[in-house]
């Protein structure tokens, strides 16, 4: 491994500041789908709404957030980021005050779509550099084990971010008002993204006309293998969705709605710790069986949520659930870029990232809309239904890998 001059790290690419950099700027988003349904809630004094408002954000990041992944493969990451930081202060500040405001509900929601397609996809542009920087400046040999820690990494960042989030929206409606936790994040995305966006990494190995060559045509983004991992990854997003969503309900019926937040936490906790610990597991283990057998650990722990009727049950399905989704987050992740046509690797990360904001957003509105009108034993199933998706995803990515290919099995 060191011969006469030691190989580059990643950190010397990096500096020590990336990451710290890299995580707080992840924050807005983790802050935007919960902050939106707080502020609505209490605008417009409608549970519905608000679950809508928040699916609609939902809906705006997926739908344009692969585009804004496609400008910064072709365009540099620096000016896509730039971009999409302005507007999007600018959508949260305007939803902010139209919330308040006579303005009709459909107009809120246009300004909640603006708020979801304006979003800087933060984790998926980091994935996307640290990526690029393994494969351009490490060496060979270093290569998967490095983008295994890497990948392991991000998932946990996500995780701890997707926790937090929304315990700091809720930190922050309870002692400043509800719309505190949007100006919050708007000033968070001016500051932080903006950082981001102009730390040495996301400067392009590339020129434009260089990318532009050697981009491969985005007609390889539909390739059945990697729709099966859009899949499979929404599924999670469904996961998250139904459970918090389900969760809520449930602690609203004990009488005590603040601590779902809690809860939910023990899922999270429990799934960035194990994600972080797929970086030893033996590369025999390959990818294809990780994603079954994480599935089943979902599947074990949804299906206890499902029959639930204490907290101690919940506490132990969430748990089950836990161990499973950390590692199948970063399993996916692993067989996203392990299939990412050449020069679209920001493009299929945003894929990715998209597909888990709707699959949270579409289905807390279902789950919400559900717990209200049928009862919360019905929306304690649906994360069941969420893992069953994620399962068959599972099996149908088996068929479509044929065994032995050794780069993404």
């Amino acid at each position: 491994m060191h011969d006469s001059k030691p190989s580059p790290t990643l950190f010397e690419r990096t500096g020590v500041a990336y990451f710290p950099l890299a995580l707080v700027a992840r924050l807005p988003f983790a802050m935007m789908v919960v902050g939106v349904l707080t502020l609505v809630v209490s605008a417009r004094e409608s549970l519905q709404l608000g679950g809508l408002s928040s699916a609609v954000v939902g809906i705006g990041s997926a739908i344009v957030g692969p585009f804004i992944g496609a400008a910064a493969d072709r365009y540099g990451q620096r000016i896509a980021l730039l971009i999409a930081a302005v507007t999007h202060s600018a959508a949260l500040v305007g939803l902010a005050f139209i919330a308040y405001s006579a303005a009709p509900d459909w107009a809120m929601l246009a300004v909640a779509f603006a708020v979801g397609a304006t979003s800087p996809q933060t984790s998926p542009m980091s994935r996307s550099r640290l990526v690029l920087i393994i494969q351009n400046f490490l060496p060979t040999e270093r290569r998967p084990k490095v983008m295994s820690q890497v990948l392991a990494y991000e998932s946990a960042a996500d995780e701890v971010v997707f926790v937090f989030g929304p315990v700091i929206v809720g930190v922050l409606a309870t002692f400043f008002g509800p719309r505190t936790p949007i100006l919050a994040a708007a000033a968070l995305t001016l500051l932080f993204i903006i950082a981001f966006a102009l730390h040495h990494t996301s400067a392009p190995a590339k020129s434009a006309a260089e990318r532009a060559e050697t981009l491969a045509p985005a007609s390889e983004l539909a390739r059945p293998s990697l729709l099966v991992v859009v899949a499979g990854i929404t599924g999670v997003g469904m996961v998250f969705g139904s459970t918090l969503t389900a969760l809520t309900a449930f602690m609203q019926a004990q009488g005590q709605p603040e601590a779902a937040g809690l809860f939910y936490g023990i899922m999270g906790i429990g799934s960035a710790i194990l994600a972080i610990s797929v970086s030893l597991f033996s590369p025999k283990f390959t990818l294809r069986y990780r994603w079954l057998v994480f599935a089943l650990f979902v599947l074990t722990g949804e299906a206890f949520l499902a029959g639930a009727a204490s907290a101690t049950q919940i506490a132990i399905g969430l748990a089950i659930t836990g161990i499973g989704i950390g590692p199948l987050l970063v399993t996916l992740y692993s067989l996203g870029t392990a299939r990412s046509p050449e020069g679209r690797s920001a493009t299929v990360m945003t894929m990715l990232g998209s597909g888990v904001i709707l699959g949270q957003s579409l289905s807390s509105a279902v789950g919400g809309s559900i717990a209200e009108n049928v009862g919360v034993s019905a929306a304690l199933v649906l994360p069941l239904y969420a893992a069953v998706f994620i399962a068959v995803a599972g099996a149908l990515n088996w068929i479509l890998t044929p065994s032995g290919t050794g780069r993404d099995v």
